[in-house]
């Protein structure tokens, strides 16, 4: 075992996944092993252990199970004592290696850990350089601003826009041996994970864990949404993202799948980010994806451009939104602002200008904004003259859902640096909200990108576009330029033709009447069981022997779990209000070190809060969704307990009455304390049946309520905009 292990801490959770146990289990060894390793970090109530310690702990003990290869190499990463970030960066810098020279790594690997270190930083130099390119920082006068180390090579420094200090700074440059020395149990099980899944593969799911762990940290882009905007941009030799996060934008652009190794070297992709860690990990992402050229640079794009001189074919951007602190006061002058200086508000405005100021000439720019952008008055000038010179082409509104913030309907801007004033501008304007999904299970892309690339394609080939009601149309730009520049697409699209219009009312009414009678089929028979007797009098009602569920639990015929308030998984998490509205998954797990619950099929989740008499039985489709705070999960052994019978038990209103606890503002329900009778499984079975088929019913109701109240509301809708005639 290597000393360097030492270095590598692991959580409890941690040691729970590598002896494929529950941290109760890890709790229990604590206390009960005198032996078992102390902690070398964290906190008082999350303590963390050196790795190497807890592995040698579980061998000797015969706790280590036979765990994946990615959860090691997770939990040295996770571990890492300069941070999981640097963890990433080393791993990502050795599997380019492993990707372009997989010789040179056998070489430098083979023997111990000091020679690594002392040999890897060489390699790793030569292997940057030829990927990302050669320093040329001038540091004369104490600020990195005239060039990049990964700025196109033109010959000459490049001149700045303006007077303002440009500072940036390579997005990669090849750790150091002291840097390395640390790393390498890491280096070494990325390099053996990535014999098994691949260098690319190895990278996405380290990176991919890390962003799910971090959710609050990052803005990502999502994939649907990236591809969109690349194919908009259309094919381009050279892309730049000024505002790149995590390189979703770029990777989507780049060359891949059957396309031919010389047309992916022949591409130069320009990143830029103001937080290093993202533009150096951005980096790796596309060296890693393809033989294009990458050129990145960590620093702030507005007061720091790293590429000045570029002239891109195509850029693309998710800028941050909002941004007060932009630069407003220092760019007074700078020469970008072609169309008119940007309020403090229009930090988005900036960024506008910033992807024009950077294209060649009929070059094409994406940029995903938020709505306030194409209205606000404050930005009205600076629209209005992108209007007149035929730089903005299109506005698009994004279903709700699209990309976070996700309860706003995001905008497309599409533009491109003018050749020449056309004669009679048009611009086209879209809506695809129509596509919107239920919850959070986003939009409908397939039809999303149809209509967008549809409508798109055939005006950038014609200039104009004919109207389709509710969908698209172009304007002549002079319809625009009032005094508030509204570039809303709602606000002028035409209404949807009659025809189709009423075509998904009829629709939508005729699931409403096929659900209705499903309601009606579905009833449930009211038995009058106990009978009544021979007096004509209700006989009383049976008195069964009665459990609890905490006696259930004890006696193993049921497990019960809690609701964890964080986690790490990349699952969709089960909320109380989803169990409560009777909807899919809807929730996200924050980052912590606890071990979250997975529902499994014949779970019955119950939620403690809220004062009702509610049980959710998990089927298929909720299956291996991560527990949610405020829930208790109930698995019952099906040699004991039918889950219907107990899921049916637990909904009695008197039940939940006995086992709540009031407070002044709220309800809590102790589930150990709810009842159910003791009966023999054959009479269980058949209380299960019925409980089964009140829960169709049940669902069938939800179903017919969602369907009418899209009916009476797209009624509202035809008949205030005329698609739906009052008739008698």
């Amino acid at each position: 075992m290597r000393v360097q292990d030492n270095a590598t801490e692991v959580t409890a959770a941690g040691i729970a996944r590598l002896a494929g146990v529950g941290r109760a289990a890890v709790s229990n060894w604590r206390r009960r092993h005198a032996d078992f390793p102390k902690p070398v970090g964290g906190t008082e109530t999350s303590p963390s252990f050196a790795l190497a310690e807890v592995e040698g702990w579980l061998r000797e003990h015969s706790k280590l199970a036979e765990v994946p290869l990615r959860e090691r190499v997770w939990q040295q990463l996770v571990g890492h004592p300069e941070g999981p970030v640097t963890a990433l960066r080393h791993a990502g810098c050795v599997l380019l290696l492993i990707h372009d020279r997989p010789t040179r790594w056998l070489e430098v690997s083979a023997g111990s850990d000091v020679r690594l270190a002392a040999m890897l930083p060489e390699a790793l130099d030569q292997v940057l350089t030829a990927r990302f390119g050669t320093a040329a920082v001038n540091a004369s006068s104490g600020d990195r601003a005239a060039a990049s180390v990964h700025t196109e090579r033109s010959g000459k420094a490049p001149t700045p826009v303006n007077a303002s200090p440009r500072v940036h700074t390579p997005a990669l440059d090849a750790p150091t041996g002291p840097a390395v020395l640390p790393s390498a149990p890491l280096l070494r099980g990325t390099a053996e994970l990535a014999a098994e899944l691949g260098a690319r593969q190895t990278f996405e799911f380290l990176l991919g864990r890390h962003l799910d762990a971090n959710p609050r940290q990052y803005t990502l882009t999502p994939a649907d949404l990236a591809g969109l905007m690349a194919d908009l941009a259309g094919p381009a030799r050279t892309v730049l993202d000024p505002a790149c996060g995590t390189g979703a934008l770029l990777r989507a652009a780049a060359p891949h799948g059957p396309a031919p190794r010389t047309e992916q070297a022949d591409q130069r992709l320009y990143a830029q980010d103001g937080a290093p860690d993202l533009a150096a990990l951005t980096g790796l992402r596309l060296a890693l994806h393809s033989r294009a050229t990458v050129r990145g640079a960590a620093g702030d794009t507005l007061r720091a451009d790293a590429f000045p001189e570029l002239r891109a074919d195509a850029v693309l951007c998710h800028p941050p939104f909002n941004e007060r602190n932009w630069g407003h006061d220092e760019l007074a002058y700078d020469a970008r602002w072609e169309y008119g200086f940007p309020a403090r508000t229009e930090s988005e405005l900036a960024w506008v200008q910033h992807a024009l100021a950077r294209l060649r000439d009929g070059g094409t720019a994406v940029l995903l904004m938020p709505p306030a952008a194409a209205s606000r008055r404050s930005g009205r000038r600076i629209r209005a003259d992108l209007l007149r010179r035929g730089a903005l082409r299109a506005v698009v509104a994004l279903p709700v859902g699209a990309a976070p913030p996700y309860n706003i309907p995001l905008h497309l801007w599409v533009l491109r640096r003018p050749e020449r004033a056309p004669a009679q501008p048009e611009v086209l304007l879209a809506d695809v909200g129509r596509f919107a999904g239920e919850g959070r299970g986003g939009p409908d892309w397939r039809a999303v990108r149809d209509a967008v690339l549809d409508a798109w394609r055939d005006f950038d080939r014609a200039g104009r576009l004919d109207d389709r009601p509710g969908l698209a149309r172009s304007l002549p730009v002079i319809a625009l330029l009032d005094d508030d520049v509204d570039l809303a697409p709602a606000r002028h699209l035409p209404p949807p033709a009659a025809a189709d219009g009423a075509g998904r009312l009829t629709d939508v009414r005729r699931r409403l009447d096929e659900t209705l009678r499903l309601t009606t089929d579905l009833t449930p028979d009211i038995a009058a069981d106990p009978t009544p007797s021979a007096a004509g009098t209700a006989q009383p009602a049976p008195r069964w022997p009665l459990t609890t569920v905490g006696e259930l639990a004890r006696g193993g015929a049921l497990v019960l779990r809690t609701g964890t308030n964080g986690g790490h998984a990349r699952v969709p998490v089960l909320t109380d209000h989803d169990v409560l509205a009777g909807t899919a998954p809807s929730g996200t797990l924050p980052e912590s070190d606890e071990e979250p619950v997975l529902t499994e099929p014949g779970d019955v989740v119950v939620p403690v809060l809220g004062g009702g008499s509610v049980a959710r039985m998990i089927d298929d489709a909720t299956a291996g969704a991560a527990l949610g705070r405020n829930l208790v999960l109930l698995r019952p052994d099906p040699a004991a307990l039918d889950p219907w019978f107990l899921a049916g038990f637990l909904r009695g209103t008197a039940n939940n009455r006995q086992a709540s606890s009031y407070a002044s503002t709220a309800t809590r329900l102790d589930v150990r304390r709810l009842q159910l009778p003791r009966l023999p499984l054959d009479a269980q079975h058949r209380y299960g049946a019925r409980f089964r088929a009140l829960d169709e019913f049940e669902r069938a109701l939800r179903l017919a309520g969602r369907l009418g109240e899209q009916l009476v509301r797209g009624m509202y809708d035809g008949l205030t905009d005329g698609t739906v005639a009052p008739g008698r």
